[in-house]
This record gives C-alpha cells, structure tokens and sequence, in this order.
C-alpha cells in the first residue's frame, strides 16, 4: 500500500493517525516577523546590518517592518486561536531584550514577550521559546567578532539565565539555538546569511562556539527554571548521487558536517572522526573540557526537516528527481525521507522527546478572490504529517508539530519573495488572509482535538 496515497490524506485519516496528546502548531523567528527594528530601545541586529549592505537580500528589502508583529501580536495570537493550535513556537530576540548583546537590559523590550507570552496563555496556547534565531546583536559582532570568539559563550549562557528567570513558569519550553548549521555555514562559509563571511575554518569554528553556548546555556538556565530545556536543529538527510563508493563516501561526509557535527557533541560528547579528518587543517580549535559542557541532559530535541541532499563525488550537490515535485525554494519534496531520517535518529541516538519544530513548503500563492488556493501546501503537509505518523509507529518518540510557518514572512536572503505561511501577508496594507491550508489544518488540529 502507498503511505502517500492522496485518498488517505484527508484530516480525517490523518486525526486518527496521531496519538491522542500529540501536540499541533506553528511557528515563527523574531526577525522576520516582529519589525519594530529600531523602537522602544531595541539594539541592531546583525540582519539589520546585513539587509543594508548592496547586493544582500535578492529583492533588497529589511526587517524594518516585515509583518509588524509587535504591533499586532494580538491579531495574530487570534488567528493561532481561530487555528485551535495547543501550541506556538516564536524566539527571543537578543538585541530587544539587551541591546549591546551584554550589560543593561531593555525592560520595554521583556514588557513585550512578557505581553505576547500572556495573550497565547490567555487564548490557551502554550508557548515555546527560542532563544537564539539568527538575530545577534550588530555591538557584538563589532565588539568582539561575534561567534567567532569563545568569549560569547558565557555571554549567551547569561542571557539564556535571564530569559528563563523571567519568563521560565511559563514557558511550555526552552530551545537555546535553531539551525546551528546556518549560523555557522550559511552566515560564515558560504556568506548567504549574516555577517556574510566565507571561510570553512571560520564556520567550523563558529560551530564549535554554538555548541559550547548551547551547553553553558543549558547548564545556566538548569539553576533558575524547571522549564524544559532543549536544541533545534536542521536535517537535511545526505544520500549518494549514484551507487558508486565515491558518491557514497560524499554523502556520509555530507552528513557528518551536517547532522552529526551538531547530534554527535550533544548526545555523545565527541565530534564525529570522519568529518574531522576530511576538514583537515579546517577543524575547530577544541579546548580541554569544551566537549564536556556541550554533553548536557537535554529534555526535548527539536528538528526541522524541508528536503534531502543528493551529493556527488565531488561533494557537490546534485537536483534531485524531483517525483512529488518542488516546493517555491526549489527543494525536493520527498516526505518519505523525512520518515527514514526520524526512525534513524531514534534507533542511533535515542534522543529525548522530539518535536517537529520546523517543516513546510514555500508556495507562490496569490490572493484570487479574497481566498488563497494553495493546494500544493496541502499536498505537501498531506504527505509529510503522513510520514511523520509512519515514523512515530516505527518508534521515533516525537510529541508535536509546528508548522513553518505562520505567517508569510521575511525569508532571509531571499527577502519577502518567498511565501511559507498558513496565512498570505499583504506586506503594503499588513492584511493577513487565510489560505485554503490554514482552513485544511483547522480541520486536522480540530479533528484530532475531538478524539481526545
């Protein structure tokens, strides 16, 4: 039988899927959402400096406004509402809450995520926090080289300790870092993202420095919250272009840089060997005890999971076939190695907890007729929330899904080309409108609700 079989994708098959206590929602980043960039004593940004320099952001937009959710955080937490989500996934952003990145903070800056917090309360949602989703403050990066110096460990580690003193009893929980792996290679590798930087050595580097962050973060936030306490990170599952030893070998290599540099000193307190000795003179500069404060406890693990890499012997990437297609970024849509990938990291690490904290499709969606007909969205949350029931059958203890995301939004580089939301955002007017998958999944979310 084909899991992905478009007749047994209805909400209705798809309620019955899912354990009754499994959670539904949606999420978001501080960046490209809230705007606001520069009132009520928010610090820069490193995406701030970023989207000023020529050539950047593909239509040359910023984060000056984007959805102006600190405006309208209200209306939004309603749609959430409107939704019948359990749950909401959105970050903290650094240089709101302390805009040099160290020394005083911004209480106007708290007073806001201590509003937004108490609205998805209020509207019985609970809230997921993270802390870091790529906005460092810009007097950081001046200051002292940003993630390029270890010196800023103990200053997330800081931060981590006074969001959750402030905020932890009622947080449903805490993520130190999302996706890692682009800080470190999209913002300092390959210079897609903020600083803009292209160096292997400098990305490796940062890598390791996000990984001590996360670890002195965890341990500082253990002393103030009971909250529970976690990572996301981006899987984009490696396989070869073809059989040969030589695209295989490219594809494992793949993979350690790109899943198991980060679950590896997590979970199992070293970096993994092979990716070591194929970046050669490349590799972080690693200190006596570092590995031992990435290695702590963690409650949940959070993943977010979009495509799959097919990697040649050159360690290229190579287009994939594309059977079920691609979504607007140009990524394969394959939802059955998103079920592979999810039984793999069971059976290999034995995580905690796992929630899907990220998954979704760019779709070019227009506005006909005061509806927003997305079926492609359907389709590909149809298939994908297939799978991830096929995995959870097959043993991945996962708990909930947050779909990416809830608005249309700021997608980085990209600028506001891209459409990932459950809801379509006029950015001229800031009118939301719910698009036909927002509907769909109203339906799940409240199907599902029922068989509880």
């Amino acid at each position: 039988m084909n899991l992905f079989d478009p007749d047994r994708l209805t909400p209705a098959s798809l309620a019955e899927a899912f354990p009754p206590d499994f959670l539904w929602g949606s999420a978001t980043s501080a960046a490209q959402i809230e705007g606001a960039a520069f009132q009520d004593g928010k610090g820069a940004s490193i995406w701030d400096a970023f989207c000023r320099q020529p050539g950047r952001i593909k239509d040359a937009s910023n984060i000056d406004v984007a959805c102006d959710h600190y405006h309208r955080f209200r209306e939004d937490v309603a749609l959430m509402k409107g939704l019948g989500l359990d749950c909401y996934r959105f970050s903290f952003s650094w240089p709101r809450v302390q805009p040099q990145g160290r020394g005083i903070w911004n209480e106007a800056g708290f007073g806001f995520y201590d509003r937004l917090i108490d609205a998805l309360l209020e509207a019985g949602i609970k809230p997921h926090a993270t802390l870091y989703h790529w906005d460092l403050p810009q007097a950081l990066d001046e200051g002292i080289g940003g993630w390029l110096s270890r010196d800023i460990a103990g200053l997330f580690a800081d931060y981590a300790a006074e969001v959750a003193r402030r905020f932890g009893d009622r947080l449903a929980s805490i993520a130190t870092h999302n996706e890692p792996w682009c800080t470190a290679t999209l913002g300092y590798e390959t210079a897609q993202f903020a600083p803009g930087h292209t160096s292997r050595a400098e990305s490796l580097q940062v890598a390791h420095h996000l990984m001590l962050s996360h670890g002195d973060a965890i341990a500082a936030m253990r002393a103030v919250t009971r909250a529970p306490l976690g990572i996301v990170l981006n899987h984009t599952p490696s396989f070869p272009a073809t059989p040969s030893e030589a695209d295989r070998r490219a594809a494992r290599i793949d993979d350690g840089l790109n899943v198991r540099w980060y679950m590896d000193p997590i979970f199992r307190g070293a970096y993994p060997q092979d990716a070591i000795d194929f970046v050669g003179a490349d590799a972080p500069q690693v200190e006596p005890g570092d590995l031992a404060r990435i290695h702590q406890p963690l409650d949940f693990l959070g993943i977010n999971f979009y495509t799959r890499s097919l990697l040649a012997a050159d360690g290229k990437p190579v287009t994939g076939p594309g059977q079920r297609g691609f979504t607007d970024m140009g990524w394969e849509i394959v939802p059955e190695v998103f079920a592979q990938h999810l039984v793999r990291l069971a059976r290999e690490y034995n995580p905690p907890p796992m929630y899907i904290t990220e998954n979704g499709m760019a779709n070019a969606d227009r506005v006909v007729d005061g509806r927003v007909p997305d079926v492609e969205r359907i389709a590909y949350l149809s298939a994908h929330l297939r799978a991830l029931a096929t995995a959870i059958s097959l043993g991945a203890d996962v708990r909930g899904y947050f779909y990416w995301s809830l608005l249309d939004n700021f997608e980085w580089n990209s600028g506001y080309l891209k459409r990932f939301g459950l809801f379509h955002v006029d950015y001229a007017t800031q009118q939301r409108v719910a698009k036909d998958s927002a509907h769909w999944y109203r339906d799940l979310v409240s199907r599902h609700h029922a068989r509880r």
